[in-house]
């Protein structure tokens, strides 16, 4: 489906708010590790509700934490419930099954397309989802995203799993064929950013690295951007091997997409 633009004043930018990993239970009162994860949500999506230069969600995943259909519902009852108008864009995290987000997303603020093609962006949604934990973007995937790509225009592509490594236990579960993925865009010089959830935690992290994941990247290319999100959920302790909530509340990141390429970005902490 192609958005049109929602606002017709060039200096306005593409205000978009990435959500992420809100690890619902049935129960409304569900703890994820102490956390009343539910609750977090709405403090997120009222936040998102109350901004008004937002013009577009997306979410990157981590819906349920429990697999069940009611942490579906609960989504979905939340983001009504906070009065949520404009369109939520999805991709399934490890935690999350297509199917079940395809039935409980079905209608409005909800849209399926993988892709946002504005005027002057594109926005692409990169499934990840693998049969593991870890991220695996398939060779069709990859095929798919290069064909989508247009050269006129400047390119954000979101996906769930980190394809750079951050430093602590969730890079077991990264990007697993991270040498693939970077090199199927390496030769795109219109990739403005990349943006993921999985890490419960905001970072900006480069590639090329210094010693890069595809030793055959060209090193004269400037650098790709990759910008994590904080969860809804909880956010990670680095220091501990294994899932450890911060004291930290829910969080989630507005990019500001402009019409001659620039992109801004802010994190939003409750």
């Amino acid at each position: 489906m192609n958005m049109s633009e929602p606002c017709s004043v060039s200096t306005k930018p593409i205000v978009l708010a990435q959500i992420t990993d809100s690890h619902l239970f049935s129960s409304a009162d569900g703890l994820h590790h102490g956390h009343n994860v539910l609750e977090n949500l709405k403090k997120v999506l009222l936040s998102v509700c109350n901004n008004a230069q937002i013009d577009y969600v997306v979410f990157t995943g981590d819906l349920t934490q429990d697999h069940t259909e009611q942490s579906y519902q609960n989504f979905v009852d939340c983001v009504h419930q906070c009065d949520i108008a404009v369109p939520i864009y999805y991709l399934a995290g490890n935690h999350d099954e297509p199917e079940l987000l395809a039935k409980y997303f079905s209608e409005a603020p909800f849209h399926a397309d993988k892709e946002i093609d504005l005027p002057r962006w594109q926005i692409h949604l990169v499934d990840s989802k693998s049969e593991t934990p870890a991220g695996f973007v398939s060779e069709q995937a990859l095929v798919t995203l290069q064909s989508a790509i247009k050269q006129d225009k400047h390119q954000l592509l979101m996906m769930h799993h980190h394809p750079i490594d951050v430093g602590y236990f969730i890079d077991k579960h990264g990007l697993q064929n991270k040498v693939d993925f970077w090199q199927a865009i390496d030769s795109y010089n219109n990739i403005k950013a990349i943006a993921c959830g999985h890490v419960h935690s905001a970072m900006e992290l480069s590639y090329p690295l210094s010693q890069p994941i595809n030793p055959n990247v060209n090193k004269a290319k400037e650098a790709v951007v990759l910008y994590t999100c904080p969860a809804t959920s909880i956010q990670f302790d680095p220091n501990v091997d294994g899932v450890a909530a911060l004291d930290k509340g829910p969080g989630y990141r507005i990019f500001y997409l402009h019409a001659d390429g620039q992109l801004n970005t802010d994190v939003v902490t409750l």
